[in-house]
């Protein structure tokens, strides 16, 4: 790993002033008046009072006359603030009650919210889940707790936020650490100052702070616990925030793409702050780079992660419509908005009938609602996007997208689907380049989704990063074999690139992709997918290299209790409800159906057990093995479907007969690079 060193960064030179009487004694925080007014841009129109003050030494009054400009501050809008609408959901009040407590809500995977002591503990760590302490720093209930002032009037939650702020500032200072030996991960606890600002100033939680603080800046301004000497600390401690996040960025990848978002936030929403204007520059520089360097041609994030392709979309809006509201929205050329309407379309059109999308890599599952605010968001920039907004309104407006099956072939996402109601049948193949952090070595993998059902979900990613234990958690979910895919000897993928070979859209009424992933050495993964008559599909997997071992198949389907017919090396779901799915193999002879153990994680920490299955078979040296799969849509009681077929190793010819009817595919046609 790189080393990367944090630097100590101090406001001013004297350490501070008293604070009001109804703060303790553990506030008596280090902001001078000093570290206020070199943070300051003084010259700016609306701050002479607070200057000539100043410059007749008068620092009360000059920090009374900047607590008066900012109260009284316009020309400066924030996009995600509207004070009529700034009212607590029930979830919310009760984090912000649970605050006042100090019962902090921290992440979703950790309820009830754990006590962090009556004199805060913001080194505790009840599970060493890295996510846990990071996120701690997010200070997530303190937007819901400035929803509950505006709503109420009620000074004790503005009384807490501030005292609250004044202590993490307090306990938390900005040391230097190095990432490379911090003493925390796989088992380790050090309550170092060292490796607290590890978590505490990762430069992501600096950059979340950076923007929510915002909000908390608009919430709590009029309270009387928000008076001129917390102003002095909120300034001087975000002035900090900025200027580390600005030699601190991460490497890539998202993280990236939100610290610039954000430190662009504060720039904008406080000009004041000397250094803002380099700050704005620095991170339009880097959001305008990014979106050529992290988003591929066919709109993809390079992280292949259908979760963080949302928000990075998001990432990406939110940066424009901040300059917009501000008269900004020139730093952004055409190409920007344009790369955002190709994330959206390839978003759309992997997404399933109900508007949920594949869970590969570490996405979460999330229902219609989760999307709806973003939908909201794009309609609103794409208005013209009839598609979008058929979509968008379960298609009571627009028009049906005049596409079914989409291949996004640079990125490896291939969407075959009969139609966009909710009995549609469709299936998203995953097979693209490597791919970055959020990625799986899962190429070739699927899921499949036939009139609401998703018969074979991804299985998720359950946990993140921390102790030795928690580290195991999560590499279970990551294992190749819990995906529907191909394996040598049941052990991951050594490489995670595929190639696309071929993308024939409606060929007499049939899709077909094929995808190659030279998975192993000497071992190459050749998955052609068929959607025939756009009704049901057939999986050609070939096997093919010098490799020998034991190679598998696996097959990961939704929680139920299938029929098994081992000797026909065939499966069938038993839903109550009649939506059903037959799956049988043709499979070399001495091929082996195995039971296997599946899980499948649709939120964090939660998971179920699932049938899981592996057809196995030994491959010699230089031989290519063959399988073909038959996926088949079943209503009810219906009789499995008659199937047989024969494939052609020379010519390349796969012919199936199902239920009578005959088909001839040719797999050399079209194959191209």
């Amino acid at each position: 790993m790189k080393k990367l060193t944090r630097s100590i960064l101090i406001c001013g030179t004297a350490l501070l002033a008293s604070l009001p009487a109804w703060r303790t004694s553990a506030q008596e925080l280090p902001v001078s008046d000093q570290a206020l007014f070199e943070c300051l841009n003084l010259d700016r129109p609306g701050l002479e009072p607070v200057a000539e003050a100043l410059r007749g030494g008068d620092t009360v009054q000059a920090k009374n006359a900047l607590l008066t400009y900012y109260r009284s501050r316009t020309g400066i809008q924030s996009p995600d603030f509207d004070p009529a609408a700034a009212k607590p959901t029930d979830t919310e009040r009760q984090w912000a009650d649970d605050g006042l407590e100090h019962r902090f809500f921290v992440h979703t995977g950790y309820q009830p919210s754990y006590f962090y002591g009556e004199d805060i503990d913001w080194q505790h760590w009840p599970v060493q889940d890295n996510e846990l302490r990071w996120q701690l720093h997010r200070m997530k209930w303190w937007v819901p707790m400035g929803k509950c002032y505006r709503e109420t009037g009620d000074e004790k939650y503005a009384r807490e936020w501030c005292f609250q702020y004044l202590d993490w500032m307090k306990k938390n200072p900005l040391v230097d650490y190095h990432d490379s030996d911090r003493g925390v991960g796989e088992g380790s606890i050090d309550h170092t100052q060292a490796s607290n600002a590890h978590f505490a100033w990762r430069p992501l939680e600096v950059s979340d702070r950076l923007e929510y603080q915002i909000l908390q800046f608009q919430l709590f301004l009029p309270a009387k616990a928000f008076d001129a000497d917390f102003l002095a600390a909120f300034l001087v401690n975000y002035d900090r925030h900025c200027r580390h996040l600005t030699q601190n960025f991460s490497l890539g990848g998202n993280h990236l793409l939100f610290e610039a978002q954000r430190l662009l936030y504060g720039a904008i929403f406080f000009p004041e702050l000397r250094g803002a204007e380099e700050w704005s520059r620095t991170a339009v520089d880097i959001l305008n780079t990014e979106i050529k360097k992290q988003v591929y041609d066919d709109g993809a994030q390079f992280e292949l992660d259908p979760h963080y392709h949302v928000g990075v979309i998001d990432i990406f809006l939110c940066a424009l419509r901040m300059c917009e509201v501000n008269g900004r929205a020139d730093v952004f050329p055409p190409s920007y908005v344009e790369t955002l309407r190709k994330m959206i379309e390839l978003h759309y059109s992997y997404c399933y009938p109900d508007c949920t999308c594949p869970v590969f890599s570490d996405a979460r599952l999330h229902d219609r609602a989760y999307y709806m605010p973003h939908y909201t968001k794009w309609t609103a920039l794409f208005p013209d996007d009839e598609m979008l907004r058929y979509l968008y309104t379960d298609g009571r407006e627009g028009r049906t997208p005049d596409y079914l099956s989409r291949a996004f072939r640079t990125s490896g996402y291939y969407a075959l689907r009969n139609g966009w109601t909710m009995d549609a049948t469709m299936l998203v193949l995953k097979a693209g380049p490597k791919a970055f952090w959020h990625c799986q070595p899962d190429n070739g993998t699927f899921e499949l989704w036939h009139k609401g059902r998703q018969f074979f979900p991804d299985s998720g990613s359950y946990v993140y990063e921390g102790s030795a234990e928690i580290n195991a958690q999560r590499r279970w979910f990551r294992q190749t074999r819990v995906h529907n895919t191909m394996t040598l000897d049941n052990r991951n993928l050594e490489k995670t690139a595929s190639v696309s070979r071929r993308w024939t859209e409606n060929l007499n009424g049939t899709d077909i992709v094929t995808v190659e992933t030279p998975g192993y050495e000497g071992l190459t993964h050749r998955r052609t997918v068929l959607f025939v008559d756009r009704r049901f599909f057939v999986l050609l997997d070939e096997a093919v290299g010098t490799a020998e071992g034991e190679v598998e198949l696996h097959y990961n389907l939704i929680e139920c209790e299938p029929e098994e017919n081992a000797s026909q090396l065939s499966l069938r779901t038993r839903f109550e409800d009649g939506n059903n799915l037959y799956l049988r193999v043709f499979a070399p002879e001495g091929t082996e159906m195995r039971r296997e153990e599946g899980r499948v994680s649709r939120s964090y920490r939660v998971y179920t057990e699932r049938p899981a299955y592996a057809f196995a078979t030994p491959k010699a040296a230089g031989e290519p093995l063959r399988y073909v799969t038959l996926l088949m849509p079943v209503e009810g009681d219906a009789a499995a479907p008659r199937a047989e077929v024969r494939f052609d190793e020379h010519s390349r010819m796969l012919r199936l007969k199902v239920d009578g009817k005959s088909y001839r595919f040719d797999l050399n046609e079209k194959w191209n690079n």
